[in-house]
């Protein structure tokens, strides 16, 4: 297929029980900041990255995607981000640093949403 358009960004939309909660997870812990806030739709960035959340219509649907949901956010110096996250060890579940087979370096966080967001870098 040929064309003249591109592909700018590519950006998960995760349901959420709680904005706030979930808001408040994705600034402290991973750093990205809210461009858009309201109730039932919010959009965060971190540098030019962004994740739209969108408020569940029900606890029917959160149970439907609870542990069903995963994002990969490559970093830069992941050694870094992880001595931050790894403060948060009390507060959610998380996988300690450590290297994949295929050439990654990651860690592993459940947001408040059970939606597991991997964390890698890729190993020089």
């Amino acid at each position: 297929m040929t064309t003249s358009h591109t592909v700018k960004r590519i950006s998960p939309m995760l349901a959420v029980a709680d904005m706030e909660t979930t808001l408040r997870f994705y600034s402290d812990v991973l750093g990205f900041r809210a461009t858009m806030e309201t109730p039932g739709y919010s959009i965060m960035e971190r540098d030019g990255a962004t994740i739209h959340f969108m408020k569940a219509a029900s606890e029917k649907v959160m149970e439907a995607v609870r542990g069903h949901t995963d994002i990969y956010i490559e970093v830069s110096d992941i050694a870094s981000l992880w001595t931050h996250v790894s403060q948060f060890k009390g507060q959610y579940r998380i996988r300690d640093l450590f290297d994949q087979d295929y050439g990654m370096r990651e860690f592993h966080i459940a947001d408040p949403n059970d939606c597991l967001v991997f964390v890698g870098e890729k190993i020089l």
